[in-house]
């Protein structure tokens, strides 16, 4: 019985092993896998011109806070917030009865010394003359001792000196008066330029002047020129490289919705702000309609452009760990790691800085799974829809 189990295993395996060895595509030992197949797409070299989205205030061309040069009481006033006025307007007449008896007191100094340098005149005419007839008179000798010509020509000088001195004084005396007269034209306060009052800060009785305790804080009228307007742009230090004077860029606000509104470059700070790191760029507005009020915020359709041309690749194909951010790179059958610094976005694509060259293959989607080295076989990406 025992002899007869041995003989039935040996011819099981027999016919176990002649089966295994029917079965088609079967060997004894299992097949290798082949290489990893990774779709890829080339690196493209094109111009950068793509349009960021920056915010901007849109500020008067000129403002001014008027504050009023002489101590007066406000006698009239002419403009208020929302006012248009052209440059020499009277926005406020002032009144100081004090001015008056000053000039008053000016005047009579002035006639003084015009009364004085006329009695300085005649004296130094009279020097003079008797001056000239000791001399002619000296010419006879014995006649006029020398001495007493001599005295003469010194008396006609000093009368000269006195006649100097009392023109100085009637100058100045016509300087004060003219000061008077100035400070009394300060008591209307006029516009300095051509715009819109937004602000009024006095009305009619109330004392003011340049320093008339806490109301001087505060201006009588605040005028700005709302018919050109400055877009203050702050553009980030990155892409300042570029700016250009007299470039039109378009931008737009909220209380115009749907609309655009356009400025051109006119001032560049050319110095960025270590807080903010942007750089300050004006743009002029024209407002001769007065659509646009200062201080709104405007949403600036930024331009930006490279000197050269860029790389790009798709946004999909750069990886980043916790300390590195790469492209995947297949070249000779082999991936490498390849470290980028992305820029701006284009569509689809990522502009990017590095060691890579136009048409180098790249993976298509950047993973930190496929390792540097590995096997791959390359497969050109389908272009997208």
């Amino acid at each position: 019985m025992t002899r007869f189990s041995g003989i039935v295993l040996v011819a099981v395996v027999a016919a176990s092993c002649g089966r295994a060895e029917t079965i088609p595509g079967r060997t004894g030992a299992a097949a290798a896998p082949g290489p990893r197949t990774v779709e890829v797409v080339r690196v493209i070299e094109q111009p950068l011109d793509v349009e960021l989205s920056l915010a901007g205030e849109l500020t008067p061309y000129q403002s001014v806070a008027i504050y009023p040069r002489v101590t007066g009481f406000v006698k009239t006033v002419s403009a208020d917030r929302g006012s248009r006025v052209r440059a020499g307007d009277a926005l406020a007449v002032l009144e100081a009865p004090e001015l008056l008896a000053q000039r008053a007191e000016a005047q009579s100094k002035l006639q003084a010394a015009e009364a004085q340098i006329a009695v300085a005149r005649a004296r130094a005419d009279a020097d003079r003359g008797t001056f000239e007839r000791l001399k002619a008179a000296s010419a006879t000798p014995g006649v006029v001792a020398g001495n007493d010509v001599v005295v003469a020509e010194k008396m006609a000088d000093a009368s000269q000196g006195q006649v100097a001195a009392a023109q100085q004084t009637v100058e100045a005396a016509r300087q004060a008066v003219n000061a008077i007269r100035d400070m009394e034209g300060y008591l209307r306060v006029t516009a300095p330029f051509s715009g819109v009052v937004t602000e009024r800060n006095v009305h009619p009785g109330a004392l003011v002047g340049p320093s008339s305790g806490t109301a001087a804080a505060l201006p009588m009228f605040r005028l700005v020129d709302n018919g050109r307007l400055r877009l203050v742009v702050p553009v980030p230090e990155a892409y300042t490289t570029e700016l250009r004077t007299g470039a039109a860029i378009p931008f737009a606000v909220a209380a115009y919705p749907g609309q655009s509104f356009s400025g051109t470059v006119a001032r560049i700070a050319q110095a960025v702000d270590v807080a903010t790191r942007t750089m300050a760029v004006e743009l002029d507005v024209a407002n001769q309609r007065a659509r646009l009020a200062p201080g709104t915020f405007a949403a600036v359709r930024w331009p930006v452009r490279r000197s050269g041309p860029s790389l790009f690749v798709p946004s999909a194909s750069v990886a980043s760990t916790t300390d590195r951010t790469f492209v995947i790179r297949v070249r000779g059958g082999k991936t490498e790691w390849v470290d980028v610094r992305t820029g701006l976005t284009s569509g689809a694509l990522v502009e990017v800085f590095g060691e890579l060259r136009p048409g180098d293959e790249i993976a298509g989607r950047g993973t930190d799974e496929l390792r540097p080295g590995t096997d791959v076989q390359a497969r050109q990406a389908k272009p997208a829809a």
